[in-house]
């Protein structure tokens, strides 16, 4: 039973209103709306609960015409706030469990959150109403917008998979090359966490994740994706010029150069999800390949024919095989590693002071179960980090190490799993130079404390687990180091 017929019977007409223009553009004509169901006619009707109850049957049937891919070219900047507010009240009120409604309703919200209604309204954070739990901004629009339905109650499984966006975001945003993001498996593990979701995506703090996260990674795409075309349409002009036509061969087809000069970007952006990914994989191949053999310039002696009368094939580059070199280790690469330090150790910490004592040594990582000490599971536990002496400082060095052998097992783990993308390797490669970097120095910190303290008989107890955990890391840096030499 709705609550207020008049309140539903008008959101869905604003829906109807979008729908109709939006499948009259598709069709190229005017879709009338049933008579009973016209603007002019229902603002006026007596039995409003028929009414609502036609216009809901009216609604699904547009509903279903109407696909994700139709969805995003209608929601466009000049598309009134009020009424992407009114798509979003809609789904999340007749919210189903399938893929395309899941869809839509996570591109109405980013919509929402790429144009809000004040310019810079989501950039800072605000309280929840007891003072304790933060909100950002975005969050407690989207409560406000979602007020009247029902929403789902968050799982702890729910809360673990929203925990995922935030890594893989960051690991998008390393990504200078669009192979190697199509390479990362990034897309179809977010596709995979979206559908874990299931109902719970209508839920503000679900779709207050997911926004943010859109138009981050959607961003990046766009900006390594146009790069990537340009740089094969350089490729098919200079082949071009060379009197050539063939660029290369991908999935068994010859990719000439009337297809690079047919390749529409933005068209190939707004192209259906499914159909799309399958076309961005083929421009990510070819690129690949061009990058491996590139159009050669044919000497003379080559373009003529041989004695035989028979034309001489044109000769191609052979693929060199390229010897990893480090890149220089910058103040800046420091600053991203060390960002990421300060994250995976508020984590440890956080699941050990929550986590059943009988198995907070165990805690899970993404690849791995990382194992702690006793000491270094009190350090984590420890209210005295923030004091000075000794104990504190041998208590903020296992921090420290336990953070950096947590990191650069993640990488080896990353290095081992990227072997078929050399620009993915590469990537995880350079963040292990870093790491093995810091830990050197790490080490030299701990042996010159655990040299301090043990010269002090009430301290000697503290020098002993910092050697004990040195020794887990310079295990890791050993293995880090010969998965790199061995490149």
């Amino acid at each position: 039973m709705v609550e207020d017929p008049k309140w539903e019977l008008a959101l869905l007409a604003t829906v109807q209103g979008f729908y109709q223009r939006l499948l009259s553009d598709q069709l190229g004509g005017e879709l009338p709306a049933p008579a009973e169901l016209a603007p002019d006619v229902i603002s006026h009707v007596d039995d409003v609960r028929s009414t609502l109850d036609q216009m809901q049957l009216w609604i699904q049937l547009l509903d279903m015409a109407i696909t994700p891919a139709m969805l995003r070219l209608g929601v466009q900047s000049d598309l009134d706030p009020e009424v992407a507010e009114a798509l979003l009240r809609y789904f999340a009120r007749h919210r189903d469990d399938s893929g395309a409604n899941r869809d839509k309703t996570d591109l109405v919200a980013t919509f929402l959150f790429r144009h809000p209604r004040v310019a810079g309204q989501w950039e800072r954070r605000g309280y929840g109403l007891d003072g304790s739990i933060p909100l950002s901004p975005f969050e407690i629009a989207l409560l406000e917008i979602l007020s009247e339905s029902d929403v789902p109650v968050l799982s702890d499984a729910d809360v673990q998979l929203l925990r995922e966006f935030g890594p893989l975001l960051d690991q998008a945003n390393r990504f200078n090359d669009f192979s190697a993001l199509m390479d990362s498996g990034i897309i179809p593990r977010v596709r995979e966490l979206k559908a874990a979701l299931g109902v719970s995506i209508y839920h503000p703090g679900v779709l207050a994740t997911l926004a943010p996260y859109n138009s981050a990674f959607g961003d990046r795409f766009h900006s390594l994706f146009a790069a990537a075309t340009q740089e094969i349409k350089d490729f098919a002009k200079r082949l071009e010029e060379l009197g050539g036509c063939i660029l290369s061969t991908v999935d068994g087809v010859e990719v000439t150069v009337e297809h690079v000069a047919a390749l529409n970007q933005e068209a190939l952006l707004k192209v259906d999800y499914g159909a799309a990914l399958e076309k961005f994989r083929r421009v990510s191949r070819l690129k690949k390949e061009l990058e491996r053999r590139p159009p050669i310039r044919r000497t003379n002696s080559e373009s003529m024919p041989s004695s035989s009368g028979a034309a001489a094939a044109p000769a191609l580059a052979p693929a060199p095989v390229q010897k990893y070199v480090a890149a220089a280790i910058t103040p800046q690469a420091v600053s991203v590693e060390e960002a990421k330090l300060r994250r995976v150790e508020e984590s440890i910490r956080v699941f050990v002071r929550v986590a059943d004592p009988k198995f907070r040594q165990i805690v899970p990582m993404r690849y791995f179960n990382l194992m702690l000490s006793p000491a270094e599971i009190e350090a984590y536990t420890a209210d005295y980090l923030d004091q000075t002496g000794p104990r504190a400082n041998a208590a903020r060095m296992l921090l420290r190490i336990v953070a950096v052998t947590a990191r650069m097992t993640t990488e080896i783990e990353e290095l081992k799993r990227s072997h078929n993308s050399l620009s993915v390797w590469k990537l995880h490669a350079d963040s292990l130079v870093v790491l093995i970097d810091l830990a050197k120095r790490l080490a030299e910190a701990v042996n010159r404390l655990a040299l301090t303290i043990g010269q002090q008989p009430e301290t000697q107890a503290n020098s002993e687990p910092l050697r004990s955990s040195l020794e887990k890391l310079r295990e890791r840096t050993a293995e880090a180091a010969k998965l790199i030499a061995a490149a």
